[in-house]
């Protein structure tokens, strides 16, 4: 399937207050979800708790160890919201 992409605001703030090796981890990873955010590689996963928060599938991808990129889809249009550390489960 292709996909289209977008980011949030908070998704770029985010982005830009991590480490430069979280940066470079990052951008890694953005060229496996590129072509499917669902790769195994990203053990991409619903989060049920922010699913049911924001009224719909929410799903974190895996950058690194403690790393998790939090998305949803919307027809073709996949939606990064915030990239960080488990926190950003909280909401």
């Amino acid at each position: 399937m292709k996909y289209r992409y977008r980011a949030t605001e908070k998704f770029w703030t985010s982005f830009y207050g991590l480490t430069p090796q979280q940066k470079d981890s990052c951008r890694k990873a953005w060229q496996i979800f590129k072509e499917d955010p669902f790769d195994p590689r990203l053990r991409s996963h619903k989060i049920h708790r922010l699913s049911s928060q924001y009224g719909r599938n929410i799903f974190s991808a895996v950058i690194e160890n403690d790393l998790r990129l939090i998305f949803y889809l919307e027809g073709q249009t996949v939606t990064s919201l915030v990239v960080g550390t488990h926190d950003v489960y909280n909401g």
